[in-house]
């Protein structure tokens, strides 16, 4: 990629640049509401669900939410990951880019003891694969995609149709770098991160600019005097926080506050523990399991530096469990009838159920900001689905007892283990890289 050093600064006008480069090749995609979803949130939580939490105890708080979905599930390869693989291919020339460009493959991969994930089906290819794999055909320029060899034949014929070169490598990180390493020595191909370089960032962060506008624009905020009251808040999944990091510089300056959204799942959630330790270390290692696959990767170091610059880009990041996560699922293809991923709603479940951020609307306490008041207009609240690459056979088998924090769901969490196979054989759950 482009000298990370030479790269437009991280600013809100340089992300304005970023969308007149890649706005040909991208879709605008839909700003959704849902009246059942926008009631819920205001809807206060019954006390029993406090138990466990610092709020037990307390009288749950009464938010007014009206919620706003950026459906970028509705995007090309079915994420928005398409946005900054194409303005990391447009910030180079066509002599830069003869030789092609190269990452390598992420997501899960089958295991008959992983409960979640029926034995017959696989997960769609890693979202920035996909992506990669399409921007460069679109150049007309060879994509050398690194996927390991466990991989099942859907998954290799998905990464494919894109008309990217499919090369085979084990199963764990070192493996598949070992083989991008060899692929980049073979053909001088550039390597394209999948979020932790400044040009990824700022094609992600074109989803806000769209969002801003469509919501501000929407007929459903309209004031009496006709203009738009626009977003207070946006809250986004992170797992390596090239699109929090990038909805952060696109916003920065303006009036609507940012938030994140990770599973708690085996410690999934790196980013809230990095930001309430003491100095705001990164997390540099993830191991987990989580139902939300593409948010099982640790924050990357660039993004880390825009999000722990606190209130001033991103001012909260919270956790959500595994439970709440398919309840949103559940709610957001029942209500809305939209098809998501598990990492899509992480967002929506904060909304839905975390005390705290619900606490800071309200403007009652919590330990963050919020200047709306009970029986106030309240909040506008943009919540991004990021993306919806999940197999009915998935989806099937998420819900197949019921789903939604039952009894079979807490077995099921003791009962799962790892599903990346290494070259030896091995087991290991690792960073995995939407």
């Amino acid at each position: 990629m482009a000298d990370p050093t030479l790269c437009p600064p991280l600013t809100r006008s340089s992300v304005q640049a970023a969308h007149e480069l890649i706005k040909p090749y991208i879709k605008k995609t839909p700003v959704l509401t849902c009246s059942t979803l926008s009631q819920l949130a205001s809807t206060p939580q019954p006390p029993s669900a406090l138990i466990g939490t610092p709020f037990e105890g307390q009288t749950p708080c009464h938010p007014k939410i009206n919620l706003f979905f950026k459906c970028e599930n509705f995007q090309s390869i079915g994420a928005f990951k398409i946005r900054g693989a194409t303005h990391a291919l447009a910030r180079l020339g066509d002599e830069e880019l003869k030789n092609g460009v190269v990452t390598h493959s992420s997501g899960t991969y089958p295991s008959p003891s992983l409960p979640l994930i029926p034995p017959h089906t696989t997960p769609p290819p890693g979202n920035h694969a996909q992506a990669l794999a399409l921007a460069a055909h679109r150049r007309h320029i060879p994509a050398h995609i690194v996927m390991p060899s466990i991989s099942t034949p859907t998954k290799i014929a998905a990464t494919r149709s894109y008309g990217a070169h499919v090369i085979f490598s084990g199963s764990t990180s070192a493996e598949r770098e070992a083989v991008v390493a060899d692929v980049i020595r073979a053909t001088h191909a550039r390597l394209i991160p999948p979020y932790d370089h400044p040009d990824i960032i700022l094609g992600q962060g074109t989803l806000a600019l769209e969002m801003e506008d469509q919501v501000s624009s929407s007929s459903s905020t309209l004031t009496p005097t006709g203009r738009g009251r626009g977003l207070d808040a946006v809250i986004a999944p992170l797992g390596g926080g090239g699109m929090l990091s990038g909805i952060a510089t696109a916003l920065h300056g303006t009036s609507t506050r940012v938030y994140g959204a990770e599973p708690t799942f085996e410690g999934a959630d790196d980013g809230r523990r990095g930001l309430a330790a003491a100095g705001g270390e990164r997390v540099t290692s993830v191991r987990s399991l989580t139902i939300a696959d593409g948010l099982r990767t640790p924050v990357g170091e660039i993004p880390w530096r825009v999000i722990s610059r606190g209130e001033t880009r991103v001012e909260g990041v919270f956790g959500v469990g595994e439970g709440q996560i398919r309840a949103a699922v559940r709610l957001v293809v029942e209500r809305m009838k939209v098809v998501v991923e598990p990492s899509a709603v992480v967002g929506l479940a904060v909304v839905l159920w975390d005390e705290g951020f619900r606490r800071g609307v309200v403007g009652a306490g919590g330990g963050w900001k919020g200047e709306e008041e009970e029986g106030g207009e309240g909040w506008n609240v943009g919540v991004v689905l990021s993306g919806g690459n999940v197999s009915v056979e998935a989806l099937g088998g998420m819900f197949g007892d019921g789903g939604g924090g039952g009894d079979g769901e807490r077995e099921r969490e003791r009962e799962r283990e790892e599903g990346l196979v290494g070259a030896d054989g091995a087991r290991v759950a690792e960073n995995v890289a939407g």
